[in-house]
């Protein structure tokens, strides 16, 4: 079922994803290019509201915590 809070935050992880694949695509970067990629795709699996957010979280921070 869909529900409009999932539908919020899919769409959130998506524009996030979408603005680290294009950083990465622009600088050569593949950690913000693979967790764009996931997190554009991943929602199109995931089911689980909680779910959702734990690994958009996740997939939102990786670039931050393993900085070169």
């Amino acid at each position: 079922m869909m529900s409009p809070g999932k539908l919020f935050v899919e769409f959130l992880f998506g524009m996030v994803g979408m603005g680290y694949f294009m950083a990465g695509k622009r600088r050569g970067d593949g950690r913000l290019l693979g967790c764009g990629l996931a997190l554009g795709v991943f929602p199109y699996f995931v089911d689980n509201f909680w779910l959702i957010l734990l690994l958009g979280g996740a997939l939102t921070a990786i670039p931050f915590i393993f900085r070169d």
